[in-house]
């Protein structure tokens, strides 16, 4: 029997990414984190904050549940530290809510960093005037059942991404970008080369120093739209 087959469906304990990795993971948008990381880590579009101003950094809780059914988050809840982000595999459905203003009250007072589900959320004025982190896939009045079981800091798939217990989770009004836990530390001094590169090129745009990126001729060549010698 595999390491993976023997985890019970729910695991209590896990190594997450150090809080000062967090911290400073917090500075930088979820935009250039998913530039160092290879261009990925980006959950698709369709799982977006209530209100665009909302924004986190934290470490993945991670959760499965059947369509509809929110028994797991409440399990996540219970088991979740200060700091942590709850990411809910809701298979996409929006059918009924998984969550709302009294969970979202709850998450706070534990000191919950956000909440991400590729699902349905409800009382979402509520959440907003809360303030609190809810990224989501879309809204539904309908409540949940919470009888179906799932399985809690096992490996999810969300929105396209693969996500582990104890990864690095940053969001912003741009969405949501997951890092793995073993290459978040690795990716900060790329973060700090990548904003430095960015201010520079927006600088000298605004300084009318150079109008086109200067790979742009190389890049055209390589895909074969203008010849070799030639220029735009």
């Amino acid at each position: 029997m595999s390491q993976a087959a023997a985890l019970p469906d729910v695991v209590r304990n896990i190594e997450r990414v150090d809080a000062q990795v967090v911290a400073q993971a917090a500075q930088f948008p979820s935009s250039i984190l998913a530039d160092v990381a290879g261009r990925r880590g980006g959950l698709h579009g369709r799982i977006a904050p209530l209100a665009p101003g909302m924004r986190f950094a934290g470490t993945a809780i991670t959760v499965e549940v059947r369509p509809g059914d929110n028994l797991m988050i409440h399990a996540a809840m219970a088991v979740a530290q200060p700091g942590d982000v709850i990411v809910v595999d809701g298979k996409g459905d929006l059918s009924s809510a998984l969550m709302g203003e009294i969970m979202s009250q709850q998450c706070m007072a534990l000191g919950i960093a956000a909440v991400v589900i590729d699902g349905a959320v409800r009382d979402s004025e509520a959440i907003r005037e809360l303030g609190f982190p809810m990224y989501a896939a879309g809204l539904n009045p309908n409540g949940p059942t919470k009888f179906v079981p799932g399985r809690l800091n096992h490996p999810i798939s969300i929105g396209g991404v693969t996500v582990y217990p104890g990864d690095l989770v940053v969001g912003d009004a741009d969405g949501v970008t997951v890092i793995e836990r073993s290459k978040a530390a690795a990716m900060l001094p790329l973060a700090v080369s990548k904003v430095a590169a960015e201010t520079k090129r927006i600088a000298d745009i605004r300084n009318r120093i150079a109008l086109a990126p200067v790979w742009l001729d190389a890049a055209l060549r390589s895909a074969g739209v203008i010849r070799e010698g030639e220029t735009l």
